[in-house]
């Protein structure tokens, strides 16, 4: 009997348990299981592919389960959504229980679990968001991290917290499972604790083959998808992965695909490219190494992906693997507070993991397009640590909440730069969302309650006051999800165009994303059945409007928790405009630019760099462009584009902007024009309080009857 449900177990369990016993890590499972017994946390290391993230997670839940759960269940943490969701699928199939039952997920607007769930499997970020009702975590027995060396900002924040409400929950137990880099830092980190390390046995019968490029490769994008149509032309079965720098690039390849594809001999079968981008949740458990039936041509997939394709499970039947050893990541400057889209050489970790997905059934092959000199002189041993090279805003804010006063006395792993740290208490104050004593306001509790950035969260807490939540968690919902737009290709960008022209507001681009997320929610109640092809028809990305669908529920469940005032829609008044722009001004004040010279060239007023519209934007190609703008979005990269834009006025801008953040900016032309604004209105204002003084002054006239008694005000 199966004793997390109390069923028989089905013939597929002991099947699955034999191939489960086969995988490296169950070696390890006595060692683990001795070691989780007798000390508070445990480091587990070991190369991708051995079962490390889908065996150590059901140990401690046989664990728990010995003590009847006295302390807790298993919580299990992952740094992609969709690398959770794959997993909870996959244990729960070997556990031989019901996702959503005794296995689930948490992921960021989607929540799989009950409150009997045994095992969960949760964004790291969301673990975070749980803290915040459950400072010491108190519903879990064993805090399991998975993928540390991913280094992202919620897992270091993580790592650190764990160790305190360790020292203040003495039965709780954390595993750490990491990447053999890595275990020495972490080793070093916590002190003398078990850290086991397992071995992978590559199989001697099938290895993998390294092919290294012999010339430095500065472009390799062509060289890629060149390589890929001689592979294609050899008719070696077996799918190919392309690991690429960027979503752009991903983008590109699959046009070029599409459009080459025709030109190859139909004996060599059908390429099939697809695109997963880190967004996504796709399965690859078709696997296509034969002649399909009945006559049909070979199908060869081509996963095109980037550094989030490290982590996916089980990509049945790829043979051949083509890197090209650089990545793109948007590396955030404090100082002016944009992001840089900065192209570097992938960690050497991530090279052996890219090579670790190739199907060890068969031989494979690797192309690196670079040089092995360039592998071990260019490439670092791990990627920085994104708590070096993120905006901490969010993160200041959530430390904040969970009552952590002192920055500097946070135990990270590696220190934040104090400029990022000074740049996030100083936005946090901008916002409001701190007191005089650099503790959180009451608006800034609340807008820690919400899963977005602070500024967004500002904006949505500031339309309660203008009236305007309807319009504002809509706004939310769709900055927050994927991009809307699908990029067309050449041959349908007129068409595309004058599809999204349909829903352009004038207004601008927030007022825009309302038209259509309305007109994507009127097409799903005509039928159920048809908005996806509204979708297709009409370049609009229907998953990511789902989601969207779903974070605004999440958005408004949240609100209504919280008991904050929630308006009625007014989409479409004049007075409705208005107070949807006060309120995103009251958060996005930081980001104005404004139009220099008539032609499109924005200055933006923090730091004066000179940018363009994104083409997407409903005022990209209208001939009369707003001299003052809000924007939601901006990256320093080869085209310089400003997202999703709103004209604003620059009075409104300076009377809902804090003073002292407007005299903190630098001096430019835009300021003194600022400047003369603010001077007028105060001007405006000592004329009205002048009348208003000499009124006062008149002697006053007794209107009161004799006979009245005075009015007496209480």
């Amino acid at each position: 009997m199966n004793p997390f449900d109390g069923l028989p177990y089905s013939s597929r369990y002991y099947k699955l348990l034999q191939e489960r016993k086969r995988l490296p890590v169950w070696e390890a499972k006595d060692v683990f299981m001795e070691s989780l017994a007798g000390s508070h946390f445990v480091i587990l290391s070991g190369e991708a592919g051995i079962g490390k993230s889908s065996q150590i997670p059901q140990w401690c839940a046989e664990y728990c389960l010995s003590s009847k759960y006295q302390h807790g269940v298993v919580v299990c943490t992952q740094t992609h959504k969709q690398t959770a969701v794959g997993l909870a699928l996959r244990v729960a199939d070997e556990m031989d229980v019901n996702i959503g039952h005794e296995v689930g997920y948490i992921i960021p607007f989607e929540n799989c679990c009950i409150n009997e769930t045994i095992l969960r499997y949760s964004t790291d970020d969301m673990l975070l968001q749980e803290m915040m009702s459950d400072p010491l975590l108190e519903h879990y027995a064993v805090i399991i991290v998975d993928e540390t060396h991913k280094r992202t900002v919620s897992t270091d924040v993580l790592l650190g917290l764990l160790k305190d409400i360790v020292r203040q929950r003495p039965e709780l137990k954390v595993v750490i499972i990491t990447s053999p880099h890595m275990s020495n830092k972490l080793h070093a980190y916590y002190g003398d604790i078990p850290l086991i390390q397992v071995e992978s046995e590559e199989p001697i019968e099938c290895p993998f083959e390294v092919v290294y490029s012999c010339m430095p490769q500065e472009n390799y994008f062509l060289p890629a998808l060149r390589l890929l149509f001689n592979i294609h032309s050899t008719r070696e079965k077996g799918d190919v992965a392309i690991f690429l720098s960027c979503k752009k690039e991903i983008d590109e390849a699959y046009k070029i695909i599409e459009r080459d594809i025709s030109k190859q001999h139909p004996m060599l079968g059908e390429l099939v490219p697809i695109p997963l981008y880190p967004e996504q949740t796709r399965s690859f458990d078709r696997p296509s190494d034969m002649l399909e039936q009945n006559g049909k041509r070979y199908k060869r997939r081509v996963i095109l992906t980037t550094s989030v394709g490290e982590s996916l499970l089980y990509i049945e039947n790829v043979k051949f693997v083509i890197d090209v050893g650089m990545e793109r990541r948007n590396v955030y400057n404090p100082r002016i507070r944009a992001e840089s889209l900065v192209m570097r050489p992938i960690s050497k970790i991530q090279a052996k993991m890219r090579t670790q997905i190739i199907d060890t059934s068969r031989l494979g092959k690797c192309f690196r397009l670079y040089s092995e000199e360039f592998l071990k002189k260019e490439m670092p041993d791990l990627s920085p640590a994104c708590v070096l090279e993120s905006n901490l805003t969010r993160m200041v804010l959530f430390l904040k909440r969970m009552d952590i006063a002192d920055m500097g006395q946070c135990d990270f792993i590696e220190r934040p730069a104090p400029e990022a740290l000074m740049q996030a208490l100083e936005d946090l104050d901008y916002l409001a969302a701190l007191d005089d004593d650099g503790n959180l306001s009451e608006i800034g509790i609340i807008m820690s309650e919400f899963p977005l950035d602070p500024q967004m969260a500002k904006a949505l807490v500031a339309s309660c006051e203008f009236d305007c939540v309807h319009e504002m968690l809509t706004i939310a919902a769709m900055v927050t999800a994927p991009c809307c737009f699908l990029d067309p290709p050449p041959s349908s960008e007129e068409v595309a165009y004058t599809c999204r022209r349909k829903f352009f507001h004038p207004e601008g681009d927030h007022f825009t994303l309302i038209n259509i997320y309305t007109a994507f929610k009127q097409s799903k109640m005509i039928s159920s059945t048809e908005y996806e092809k509204w979708c297709h028809d009409n370049f609009l990305n229907c998953s990511a409007l789902r989601i969207a669908d779903a974070i605004r529920a999440d958005l408004l469940d949240i609100m209504q928790r919280i008991e904050l005032p929630i308006s009625e829609p007014a989409f479409g008044t004049r007075k409705n405009s208005l107070n949807v722009k006060r309120a995103l001004l009251s958060g996005y004040f930081m980001q104005i630019a404004r139009d220099v010279d008539g032609l499109g060239n924005y200055v933006m007023l923090t730091h004066k760099h000179v940018t363009q519209l994104h083409p997407f934007s409903s005022y990209h190609s209208t001939r009369l462009k707003p001299e003052w703008v809000l924007f939601h979005e901006f990256t320093i990269s080869e085209n310089n584009c400003i997202r999703i834009i709103s004209e604003v006025s620059p009075e409104m801008f300076v009377q809902l902007a804090p003073q002292y953040y407007f005299s903190n900016l630098p001096h430019s032309e835009s300021k003194e024009l600022l400047q003369e604004i603010i001077d007028h209105l105060k001007l405006s204002t000592d004329e009205v309080h002048h009348v208003t003084n000499k009124e006062n002054d008149k002697p006053e006239k007794n209107l009161n009857h004799p006979n009245e008694d005075k009015c007496t005000i209480q």
